[in-house]
């Protein structure tokens, strides 16, 4: 084969790739479009967003990756006239149960940012739309493409540290969101358990090969005030507190936060105790980005994965990229997407719902 050929034959092979479109290209939207375009298992093809400057920027960083011709639209509806493989969403919460199923039913894959939905019943009806469209559907949490966090679950399911009786989850966020919507119930469907609980759930069930939840018991607090007693009625709580009883007779403890006065930027922490040792990954000093990963032995501690090892900003990233790689692999239904229904009942429980 002549080194055209070779050349004609890998253009022909990029073109096959997945198509896809990017709705929302905020800060979270955005730096996923540039994980996907940089790992280069699909093609950026179009990018919308309310922001006319950010559906620029995110376009012209998908150029700058070599995705050139990304087209910017106005809407999910345009989007989809393009007949794209699969969309990324990173839109408001609200959203994302809507938004998903409409890309589904028009054969197009998703991804979307967390939460999939509101409540278990928006996410039943995602999933649903997925399984019946037979299409892939991936949501985005993060946390589990940590290496320290998939070291810690090797450990676990591997028996290393015994029967794990606790788990001790914290995210507390000295700074909290930017966007309004957010502290509106209505447009985010609950405050730091919605936003930041939802990542300390799905890790306690992911390394724990998906226990039952069996009981669950929560006090939510704003401004330091049981939710709804404050005087102008705050609507979403800042802090929260959580136990779950799980079917393997394991409690799991749980706390996150807004705007807590913590004397570091974040605490970021998920702990499992086990009758023959524990595993600890948390973050380092008050990074956002940067982990840790520990096995413990009575006073003894040994490392797991080193910080710079166990997180970097890179792996933020990561759940988009495998998602377009699987579906360069093929487009079908993943039954792991239930996972997400599962999590979004556990959330209902701590809501009261």
């Amino acid at each position: 084969m002549t080194n055209g050929a070779a050349a004609a034959e890998s253009r022909d092979a990029a073109d096959r790739r997945p198509r896809l479109g990017f709705l929302g290209t905020g800060w979270i939207g955005r730096h996923r479009l540039e994980a996907i375009a940089a790992a280069g298992h699909a093609r950026v093809v179009a990018v919308s967003d309310p922001s006319p400057d950010a559906a620029q920027a995110a376009a012209d960083a998908a150029a700058a990756a070599g995705h050139g011709g990304v087209v910017v639209v106005p809407s999910l509806d345009a989007l989809l006239a393009l007949g794209v493989d699969g969309v990324v969403i990173a839109t408001p919460s609200a959203l994302h149960a809507e938004q998903s199923v409409r890309a589904l039913d028009a054969g197009a894959a998703v991804f979307c940012q967390k939460p999939l939905a509101r409540t278990a019943a928006e996410a039943r009806r995602v999933v649903d739309a997925a399984r019946s469209a037979d299409r892939l559907l991936g949501v985005d949490l993060s946390y589990r493409h940590t290496a320290g966090m998939q070291a810690v679950r090797a450990l676990v399911q591997g028996g290393g540290i015994g029967r794990v009786h606790a788990v001790d989850l914290t995210f507390h966020n000295a700074y909290g969101p930017d966007k309004p919507w957010f502290y509106d119930p209505a447009l985010a469907g609950g405050g730091c358990v919605m936003d930041l609980g939802i990542h300390l759930v799905d890790l306690a069930l992911w390394t724990l090969g998906w226990p039952r939840v069996t009981g669950a018991a929560a006090r939510r607090f704003a401004r330091g005030l049981p939710l709804g007693a404050e005087p102008d009625g705050a609507a979403v709580e800042d802090y929260a507190v959580a136990t779950l009883d799980l079917d393997t007779g394991a409690a799991v403890r749980l706390a996150c936060s807004w705007h807590l006065s913590a004397g570091q930027d974040a605490v970021i922490e998920a702990t499992f105790y086990g009758d023959g040792g524990g595993a600890s990954f948390r973050n380092v000093s008050d990074s956002f980005y940067d982990f840790t990963a520990e096995r413990f032995r009575g006073t003894a501690r040994a490392p797991l994965a080193a910080a710079g090892q166990a997180g970097s900003e890179a792996w933020g990233g990561r759940a988009a990229v495998a998602w377009a790689e699987r579906l360069a692999a093929s487009p079908a239904f993943d039954p792991e997407a239930e996972r997400a229904v599962e999590v979004a009942g556990v959330l209902d429980r701590i809501y009261g719902r």
